[in-house]
């Protein structure tokens, strides 16, 4: 996956990944993902449902879509000084940002993190089978897919539910990209919770050193539906490759944008087959 590319490529390592700093009531989103947001919500009848779901191309095709991703990338970049504590918490209500999550052990202390949430309209049952096939040479990452493919990730996402990848198993790797270590699974407990780690295969024998949590939980929303959280949780030595591969810049603001798309992709389909 894009968004943690570049921590493979300089550092060897199996990938990054990050939960939020505090924040203890709901973040108000940018009109720009207000937007988009609103337009996940909307719903038409049940013949349009099964249009949608019958013609629905993957997330993230085509020129125009890869422009949108990289300019929200470049933009977000360039915000950072403004926006990059309140992204590190985007759509998380109440205490979520700071809560404990399954897979916060395996990164106890981290050098930094983000949490970020969305509701969705599907129940817990209806949100995992969309988690449970994540990864390359699998369902994809629901993102900007053009966009990741220009830098060699070979990903498809699809908008169906693919059976023989929805049995995730502790100790399966998940590739973000085809040539790049892949991010091994720690915990699955459907339909509520997947986490993966990423770090140096030999970590013994590593000078520059790092390690990242990928974590995913889909807890019952108060009103019905569902609440979807996504974590990532990165410790890394002084070094400059470390740093880079590991650090939160420019790395957090890749993987927000690329988070963000993904997460109003699942929960569009998710909502759709509800």
């Amino acid at each position: 996956m894009l968004m943690r590319l570049s921590g493979h490529r300089v550092s060897g390592a199996r990938s990054n990944g990050p939960p939020a700093l505090g924040a203890n009531s709901t973040l108000r989103q940018d009109d720009l993902w207000d937007n988009e947001e609103g337009n996940m919500a909307t719903g038409g009848d049940s013949d349009n449902k099964q249009l949608e779901h019958r013609a629905a191309p993957s997330p993230g095709v085509g020129v125009l879509a890869a422009l949108e991703g990289a300019a929200l990338i470049v933009w977000n970049l360039i915000a950072t000084p403004f926006i990059g504590r309140r992204r590190l918490r985007w759509g998380t209500a109440g205490t979520e940002a700071t809560e404990s999550l399954p897979g916060d052990e395996f990164v106890p202390a981290p050098k930094w993190s983000y949490t970020l949430g969305i509701a969705v309209d599907a129940s817990p049952e209806d949100v995992w089978p969309w988690i449970a096939q994540l990864g390359q040479g699998r369902g994809g990452f629901y993102t900007y897919q053009t966009l990741e493919n220009m830098v060699g990730c070979k990903i498809t996402n699809t908008t169906e539910i693919l059976p023989d990848h929805q049995h995730p198993a502790v100790g399966e790797d998940i590739y973000l990209h085809p040539t790049s270590p892949p991010m091994r699974i720690e915990i699955v407990d459907p339909p509520n919770a997947l986490v993966l780690v990423g770090a140096p295969a030999d970590i013994g024998a590593e000078e520059s050193w790092g390690m990242s949590t990928w974590q995913f939980a889909v807890n019952p929303g108060r009103d019905g539906g569902s609440r979807l959280l996504t974590r990532g949780r990165s410790d890394y030595t002084p070094d400059w490759k470390s740093r880079l591969a590991y650090g939160r810049f420019p790395i957090e603001a890749v993987t927000f944008v690329m988070s963000r798309k993904m997460m109003l992709e699942i929960k569009r389909l998710a909502e759709r087959n509800a």
